[in-house]
């Protein structure tokens, strides 16, 4: 699903106030589609494969003007853009404030303890404070997206320096309401079990989903020793209307896949991890390759809580590091109790359907040359099989025994291999 009609569709579930000041990504994404589509400085990528670059063209500007009017264009419009995207930031980053200063009375209100609070008004704090979670994170991801769609097509590598930026934002550093979370999620609890109402009137599944959402969060949120659910009970549905949705709030994560390469590869792989362990990400899956020096690390994550602050970390990594970092938000909301298969998400996985996995062993005791694998690999593209996976099998001087790992179309039968 393209980003735009996913950001649509979530703005859509949201209050007509809040939705007033979402990042307007088609906007962004209209300025850059209108105007900078052929202004790309990376020449390599700017034109089709097959063009060739004469060293004087007869029909076409020569080396030097095309040069010149594609960097004179970006050149304007990059600045454009930048101030168009900061306007859009600013809104949303203002917006952040107030309304998270009313959440944050809202929430203290709630939290003291010599008044008598009342369920509804602590689901509703919850509830509003998951709220302005998915509203950061919906945002921060559509301004990273305009930024990729920037440097794709200017040439311009301007992502990493601008979310590094961001970081000094209210919507990035503010830590407060993260930390009141575990404290509010607990004096929840805390009232369910004062209501003292039999679990027999709730449904199993029911009553299964709130204790163990409350404990995961708590146990995710907070070093402190969880709150002890073994023995809550729970009103009824009548007294807790809001229950349910805010089960499927608190069970919400986003995934995200994260690449970094350069020319330190431990310092590198440290440097990614340390992020994920400061930000509390549960890695699904990883991928590692490298070639002498340089090392790519690319990494499958689930973030919990939308903390956009991990973006600006891994920005500053990869600065420290010499490295490129290349990231994607998932566009699909993925809930936490369908992520029990983590072989769906394998990033060494070609990201196609209706696929049979094969092992192929190629050997020749003479040696693998270049012209045998390149007819190989012609006769696979032919047969639309994707090569997952290479593994060298022996040990020679000369390359004799490669493993393929195949991802194969299923209509393609062993026969036809």
């Amino acid at each position: 699903m393209k980003y735009g009609i996913h950001l649509s569709q979530e703005k859509a579930e949201f209050p007509a106030l809040w939705q007033a000041h979402f990042i307007d990504y088609d906007a962004l994404k209209g300025f850059l589609k209108t105007y900078m589509v052929d202004t790309n400085v990376r020449l390599s990528t700017a034109f089709p494969s097959t063009h060739v670059f004469q060293w004087t063209p007869a029909n076409e500007p020569s080396f030097d003007q095309l040069l010149s009017q594609r960097l004179a264009l970006v050149s304007k419009l990059t600045p454009e853009f930048v101030v168009m995207l900061d306007r859009e930031v600013e809104k949303f980053n203002q917006f952040f404030v107030t309304i998270k200063a009313e959440i944050k009375s809202r929430i203290a209100h709630v939290l003291d303890t010599s008044r008598r609070a009342r369920v509804a008004e602590c689901e509703a704090a919850l509830s509003d404070l998951l709220l302005l979670e998915r509203f950061v994170f919906l945002n921060f991801t559509a301004v990273a997206k305009a930024l990729k769609k920037h440097d794709k097509w200017s040439g311009l590598q301007i992502r990493e320096p601008y979310l590094m930026r961001t970081s000094q934002l209210s919507f990035v550093v503010s830590t407060s309401l993260l930390q009141l979370k575990p404290e509010l999620m607990g004096r929840l609890v805390d009232l369910l079990e004062e209501q003292n109402m039999p679990l027999s009137t709730l449904p199993v599944d029911s009553t299964t989903s709130v204790a163990a959402a409350l404990k995961d969060m708590a146990i995710a949120q907070t070093p402190e020793p969880p709150v002890d659910l073994k023995h809550a009970v729970l009103g009824n549905t009548a007294a807790s209307p809001k229950l349910g949705p805010l089960v499927g709030l608190l069970h919400e994560t986003q995934t995200v896949m994260i690449s970094l390469r350069g020319p330190h590869g431990t310092d590198i792989i440290g440097g990614v991890l340390r992020c994920l362990s400061t930000h509390k990400c549960q890695i699904v899956d990883f991928s590692l390759s490298r070639l002498h020096h340089d090392v790519t690390f690319g990494v499958l994550v689930h973030l919990h809580n939308r903390d956009v602050d991990l973006f600006s970390d891994l920005a500053k990594t990869a600065q420290k590091w010499d490295g490129t970092l290349s990231f994607d938000v998932q566009d699909a909301r993925i809930k936490a109790s369908k992520l029990a298969d983590a072989a769906q998400f394998a990033l060494s996985e070609a990201p196609y359907t209706k696929r049979v996995k094969y092992i192929a062993t190629v050997l020749n005791e003479r040696g693998l040359t270049p012209e045998f694998l390149s007819e190989w690999l012609a006769w696979l593209l032919c047969k639309k099989i994707s090569v997952e996976q290479m593994r060298r099998l022996d040990s020679h001087t000369t390359l004799m025994c490669v493993e393929f790992r195949l991802s194969v179309p299923d209509e393609l039968s062993p026969d036809e291999m």
